[in-house]
Formats: C-alpha cells, structure tokens, sequence
C-alpha cells in the first residue's frame, strides 16, 4: 500500500523486516504540515493542524473498514438507545454514541461480528407540535431532521451498521408495530375499557400512570394532570409481572437498573379475579377486575371495595349508588356486595374484601352487616388449611394459592400473579403522529383486529393540524369510515394512536432483519443476535422503556417468535452532561454567561445570581453544540473526554479547564511522541540487538513487559466487565509514563519496547481511532499487516499469568534484615494483612513478640516488609 504521492526512491529497511516499502522523505518548505500517511514525512508534534489533517484521512477509511466483516464470526450486538429526531445531537449523543462505538470497534478487535446498529424514534409529540407551530407535515419536518441528524452523526465518525437503518413512523416499521398489537389482542393482553384516565390539557392526550410525575404533572409538557372519564385501549402487562420479576435473577448486575425495575414491578404476591356484574339480579356485560393480596380465600370474600374514582361511578355505567351486587366466578349464584370504600393506603381501585384475612375487612363487613364464608381453619401447627372452598378444601393456603391462581388463568378470569401497586400500560394517545392502532369498531361485532394481509393501516395526510380536542384522525372522514373485516358492514377505524413507547419497545428485534417485507424478522436471525450483549443509554428510561421492551420480549417468547424471554444481557446506564447555569435566585430566570461580571458585581443591573450545574438545554443557555466542540478540539480529543471525564454512569460537569481536557490533549501528545521516539532512535540501517543491553537496561525491559501485560490484563477487564473507561486510560496514561522514561538503549534495542507500544496504540485505537491509525501507520516497525483497527486485539503473554502463588516477603525490622515469610500473592500488597500474617508467623513471633510497633513499611515496589519497633 504505496501512498499515492508524487515519484520518489523507495528501499527495503531491515528494521522493518519488509514489512512495508518506505518512501525518502520529500523536500518540503519547513512551515508545510504533512501527514504521514499523504506524504511519508513524520510530524514531530502533534499539533493542532496535524491533529486536523489525520482525522480527515482516517475518518472515511475507518467508515469503509466498518462495513467490511466477516460473518462466520462470533456475534456480538451492542446497541445505544435510539434517538428521538429533533435534527439537533446534543452532547447527550455523543456520549452514547461515543461509548457504543468504543465497544464496538474493542469487540471487533476480539474477532467478534458486531452488530452496532441505528435509528430513529420518529413517533411523537415534538414532532407534531412542531409541525403545527410551523403548518408543515410531521412527517416532512421529521425526515429532514432525520439527514440532518444522520450526517452529524457520520461527522462525528461513529461507526454504525445503517444498513439495519430503522425508523418507526415509515410503513415498513410500523406495519409490524400493529403485527404484534393483533397478537396481543388476539392473546387477549390488549383490551379496551373505559377508565378515568390522565389528561394532558396542554399535549390534548391522555397519558399513562407512569408518565405523570409525583407531583401530578406530565412527563413531558410539565403542565397539571387532569383527570377524565374515558375508553382507552391497555396492554395487561400485569399478566408478566411475576415472569418479568422473576428474570431478573438470571441477569447481571445493571448498576442499580435491577433494583429500580423490581421496585417498579412490587412484591406478586396476589393476582386479580374477574367478576361479571350483575345489577337487580342481571348482568350487564361489565367486568369488574378485583385485585386480592390473598388469592387463596377468594371463596371467603365479603365485598369488593372500589374508590370514589372507580368508573362504575361516572359516565355512562348503571351503577351509581354505593352499594350493589356483583357475580363472582366459581361460585354459581353466590354473590357479593360492591362497597364503595377510600381506605387510606388503597392503591387500587377494586379490590376484594376478606374478613378472614384482615381485620380492616372484618370491620367493614360487621359495620354493613354482610355475609361471608369462613375459609381458614387452624391447626395445631400453626399451619391453616381451606374449608368451604369446593374442591380446595383440605389444601394448604400454599397449595390453594398455586391451585386457585392456576385454575383462574385456564378459566381466563385472572389469576395471574402481579403486585398490589402495578397497572396496566394505557397505550392510547389522541394525537396524529403516531402509529394507528389497527382495529375497526363494528356495531354487530365490536372490535375487530384489521386482518394481517391489510397492513400497515397508513396514516391519511391531513390538511392540517390543530393539536385541540378530538383525535386529528377523526376528521379524516374517508379513512375513518371502512368495512368490517368480519360482517362486511358499515364500521369506523380507531382514531386513537399508539404511545411512542410501543414503537421502541421491539426495534431492538427489527434491527435484526431490518427489511424483511414479510415478517417484523425472521426467527434465526433473532436468535442469533439476542440477547444483544451491551445495552445503552440513559438512567431516565431505566424503569419505563426497560419495563415494556422486557415486556414485550417476554411475549414473543411465548408466541414462538423468539427463543429468548430477555432481550439484554448487561445494561450500561450513562449519565448526564451538565453545564454550568446562571439564573437570577429571585426570578428563576436564566442567564447567558456573557451577562455575568466575573470580576465583581454578579449581574450587570444587579441581582443575586445562582451558580448550578444542569442538564445542558438551549433554554437554560448551558448547551453545547456538538459540532462546535469537535472543530475546536478534534473528534478524538472530544471522545477521549467523554470516556475518561467520569465513569459511564456518573454525570460529567463539562467545564474545559478541568484536567480532564488539557489532560488527553497532553496525552495524546505523548502517544505521538512515543512513535516519533522510536522513529529517531531507530535509524533506517539500525538493526536491533538485545545482547547489547546491560543488567540495569534489562531489569528496564523487565519492567515494560510488566507493566505491559498488566495494562492488557487491565484494559481488557475494563472494556468488558464493569466499564470504566475512565480506568482504562488512566491504565493507558500509565503505561505511557514507562515508555516514555526508556533510556535511548532500551528504545533501539529492546523487543519488549516495540512490543509494548504496539500494544499501546491497539488498546487507544477504539477510544482513539484516528490518531491510533496514524500512529500503527507512522511506525511500520508495530505492524503486523493491516491498520491499526483490523488488529487482533493483544493478549496477556503466557508467562505473565503464571505468576506464583505464593511470594516470600523479606522482613526487616529497624532497617535491618531478619528473615523471610512466605505469603499469599493476593495480600502482598495489603499492609494490615502483611502485619497481620508475619506477626502470627513463627518468625514474628520470635523477633517481634509483644514489642510494641512504631510503623510497619510495605515496599510498593519489592516483597518487603519493615517494621519500627521499640528497642
């Protein structure tokens, strides 16, 4: 690979063992900055310009090797969550991306396939609105800021697989968005009832329990939930509480995500019942859905309790008084009173009144005089067994729970296991700009399922957009109007669109057969990548996204489309980037850093300012744009910082004179310095030769090999166990130190020197791609054929890893030399341990005894031990 320059002299250089035809440098004027890899002349620093110039050569080669990769490899899947297309990346992204890219390339290097793919979050609110503030179509607005997003994100040299390329507001994707809702229907686990629900009054839409905050606002408009009586279509994912509980124990730790996603879940320990309500003797086609923290008494039931908010008690349902008559499954004609009940902890709306079980309910039934059933007998043993409970009787209460919640889910009327605090996923949102949920509502047949050969349900354009009262939809009056796909009758399509959390929910599948016209994927496909390995993003999606995408995994599972039930193996959460903010502590209003006075008084005009450190946002005058930072700094300096500012899960302050900026700035610096050392130390017609290094030269050498093998050893952990990045560089950093104080010999005659800076640049070439190329390209002496990136990654030689058990530790006691101890190599570093260990030795017994110890001094450096004693 000859670089394509002007003609010049070529020669083999023994010191490069032919590995690579070396040019004669050109005459160049001494104010001209080269490149090596353009012109065969080495820069001595690396300098602004320089750094400029080698991330314009690399950036497109990098692109091209990423697309190259074998496929009989073993896989790897590491995704980033996708990103909502605002067209604007904020440094947020970049940290993501930056991360997933650095795992991506570090794996590559491991011989592993990689799939690190990409897409967009199309759906939503912020694309609607901005289309109405604007009179553009949503889905013009969002394809445009979706090129503009994409070539941001190829400036920054983030190397994505876009040929699995995904975005949910196409047809192509959403078309299987409402696949799998038919199957959940068709399941039964997608249900329409009517329910008093969260209104948004400023997005016009209703929102789900989880996106109302603990201050009753939404999630995303901030402004106070109202309360509405409405029909809504929900996802009983409280069916899989227990299963999703349950699965976590099979997972590694998520940095906390496993706790947060098991509080959000709760203690199943109960399950709801289904009832048919019966007024004045008849039913009235409702079903009342009880919640019992105690299934296996559900025959002793006196009453069900609702709240004041129930729906039975708005709207359009028969029952409006506080007491009536409910049919309970199981037990013919036997019937139970709805009590209308506000305990002070009640967290659900129904539940089922036990008096055997609690005394609360004991209360309630002796006030208003009901009858019930007892159910528990007690024994001798302190054990209760049923009676009165038809074929349980007889059962243990642990029995009966496994029994009753058993036959309740074959008879279809509950049973399933979930927490007294968990609620179904409400998924209907009365906006346009969302996926159509594909169901028509005929008069004789109620809702039907649009049969699978008419998808996608497209959305209708629409003149306009107003964001105010019904769903937009219903004034598409020729796509709301169809045929029911059963009768052939007249019918009207759903007007209510899907939550943008169903989209994301499976795109992680999608990814994996991205244009498959025929299915959402093919099944050996998706076996084959999932679980992907790495999963990453931020800490705020930890409960709800995590929740339903484990969810809806879970689901496919058992409807054969998958093999596994969780779809991610290690969650990596990363933090946020803040910046530092100004606001006025009298107002709240912010202000731009160019109106403080740094020098005395804090605000021009007064007033007392505050100094925090924020989410980055535009309307806080704290952001940074991403671009702006790059051309400032260098793609390569930027990733450095993200990696290396704080570990992943921590939020970065971005202020750039911390040490964190000037820090890889020097580091990246002596990384170059090293090549241009080896460069001049070994000279064309040098041929190395170890059997000139002397004993103090070659303790050095030991030394580099060292630190080397342990830099590996540590490096590799970091990037595949728990990491931290930021100890991985500072591993790197370390390393750099040893090479850079080798003497002149060492550097021109020393293996280990070579071998160690070989390692060197590999382990920075994910975090550092571009100057890592250079740097394998500048220094033909390290390479092995190919550039730095298609380099296998370096393993820890042999002979490190058979380091002794075992190590005998010189003890010295008032710096004068006493013996040894034989110690365990894992506490040789230890002191108390080491104190510990040689005081109950026969040694320290004897020359240490009872005398009292001033200070014992460990040698970080050798196995020994010296201990300040009184004379």
């Amino acid at each position: 690979n000859l670089p394509a320059a002007s003609p010049s002299i070529y020669c083999i250089c023994p010191l490069f063992r032919g590995a690579l035809l070396s040019p004669v440098p050109r005459l160049l004027s001494p104010s001209t900055r080269t490149l090596f890899s353009e012109t065969g002349v080495w820069e001595k620093d690396y300098l602004k310009e320089t750094r400029r110039r080698v991330e314009e050569w690399w950036h497109p080669r990098i692109m091209a090797q990423w697309q190259k990769d074998g496929s009989n490899r073993k896989k790897f899947y590491v995704l980033s969550m996708f990103p909502y297309p605002s067209g604007q990346l904020h440094m947020g992204h970049v940290r993501v991306y930056t991360i997933s890219d650095t795992i991506g390339h570090f794996q590559r290097m491991r011989g592993h396939q990689v799939l690190n793919p990409m897409g967009w979050d199309a759906f939503g609110l912020p694309a609607e609105n901005a289309a109405i503030e604007r009179g553009l179509d949503p889905e013009e607005w969002t394809k445009h800021n979706i090129q503009s997003m994409r070539e941001q994100l190829d400036n920054l040299g983030l190397c994505f697989n876009w040929d699995r390329e995904v975005t949910t507001c196409l047809p192509d994707y959403y078309k299987w968005t409402q696949f799998l809702f038919i199957k959940l229907f068709e399941a039964g686990l997608a249900y329409r009832k009517e329910a008093v629900v969260n209104w948004d009054p400023v997005d016009q839409t209703v929102l789900a329990d989880e996106q109302v905050d603990e201050n009753g606002r939404s999630w995303r408009s901030g402004a106070l939930v109202e309360q509405k009586l409405l029909t809504q279509w929900f996802i009983k994912t409280t069916n899989y509480a227990k299963p999703l509980l349950d699965a976590l124990a099979d997972l590694p730790e998520w940095y906390g995500v496993k706790a947060m996603q098991a509080n959000w879940i709760g203690q199943c320990t109960g399950c709801y019942f289904d009832f048919k309500l019966k007024v004045n003797g008849e039913e009235t086609g409702e079903t009342l859905s009880a919640y019992s923290s105690s299934p296996e008494t559900v025959f002793g039931e006196a009453y069900l309790a609702i709240l004041p908010s129930h729906r039975l008690l708005h709207g359009t349902s028969s029952v409006r008084s506080a007491l009536e008559k409910a049919f309970q499954p199981g037990r013919g004609e036997l019937s139970v009173h709805v009590v209308l009940l506000c305990y002070m902890f009640m967290l659900h709306l129904c539940l089922t009144g036990i008096p055997d079980c609690s005394e609360e309910d004991l209360s309630v039934a002796t006030a208003l005089n009901l009858r019930w059933t007892t159910v528990l007998k007690s024994n001798k043993d302190d054990t209760q067994t049923l009676i009165n409970s038809d074929e349980f009787s007889g059962l243990t209460r642990e029995q009966a729970f496994e029994s009753i919640t058993q036959k309740a889910r074959e008879q279809k009327v509950g049973g399933h296991l979930t927490s007294s605090k968990l609620r179904d996923w409400l998924i209907s949102r009365q906006r346009y700009w969302g996926t159509p949920i594909p169901v028509v509502h005929c008069g004789s047949c109620g809702p039907v399922a649009v049969p699978e050969e008419e998808l996608p349900v497209t959305l209708p354009k629409l003149p306009s957009l107003t964001g105010k009262g019904a769903s937009p939809l219903e004034a598409a009056h020729d796509w709301v109007n169809c045929t029911c796909p059963r009768c052939k009758g007249p019918a009207r399509r759903e007007t209510d669109t899907m939550d943008t959390f169903v989209d994301s929910a499976w795109y992680y599948l999608r990814y994996t057969d991205s244009h498959n016209p025929d299915r959402p994927f093919e099944r050996h496909l998706a076996d084959h990548w999932l679980p992907v390995d790495v999963y990453i993003g931020g800490k705020e999606h930890a409960v709800m996204h995590l929740y339903y995408a484990r969810f809806l995994c879970h689901f496919c599972k058992d409807q054969g489309l998958v093999a596994h039930r969780e779809p991610f193996w290690k969650l990596l959460v990363q933090g946020l980037i803040k910046g530092q903010t100004f606001k006025l502590a009298d107002s709240g209003q912010y202000l731009k850093r160019e109106a403080i006075d740094f020098t005395g008084t804090p605000l021009r005009g007064g007033g007392r300012v505050e100094v925090t450190w924020e989410k980055m946002s535009k309307s806080k005058h704290n952001g940074l744009d991403p671009q702006e930072v790059v051309q400032q700094y260098g793609v390569d300096t930027v990733r450095l910082y993200i990696l290396y500012a704080a570990p992943p899960e921590q939020d970065i302050l971005w202020n750039v004179k911390t040490d964190a900026l000037p820090g890889v700035l020097r580091w990246q610096s002596r990384l170059w310095q090293l090549v241009t050392k080896l460069r001049g130390a070994r000279q064309p017609v040098d041929v190395p030769c170890p059997s000139l290094l002397k004993n103090k030269e070659l303790a050095e050498t030991k030394k580099i090999w060292e630190n080397k093998n342990h830099a590996i050893q540590e490096v590799t952990s970091h990037l595949t166990e728990d990491f931290l990045f930021n100890a991985a560089i500072s591993r790197l950093m370390g390393l750099t130190n040893t090479l850079s104080s080798a003497t002149d010999r060492v550097v021109q005659h020393s293996v280990e020197f070579e071998e160690a800076l070989a390692a060197l640049v590999m382990m920075t070439a994910p975090m550092a791609p571009h100057l890592a190329s250079e740097l394998w390209a500048g220094c033909p002496l390290l390479q092995h054929g190919g550039d730095v990136l298609q380099q296998f990654w370096p393993n820890v030689d042999p002979e490190y890893l058979n380091v002794p058990d075992f190590v005998e530790l010189s003890v010295l006691i008032n710096n004068k030399a006493c013996g040894t101890v034989t110690v365990p190599l894992e506490v040789s570093k230890d002191s108390e341990r080491m104190q510990q260990l040689i005081l109950e030795s026969p040694l320290g017994k004897q020359l240490i005894g009872e005398r009292g110890i001033k200070r014992a001094i460990l040698s970080p450096r050798t196995a020994l031990i010296n201990f300040l004693i009184d004379e």
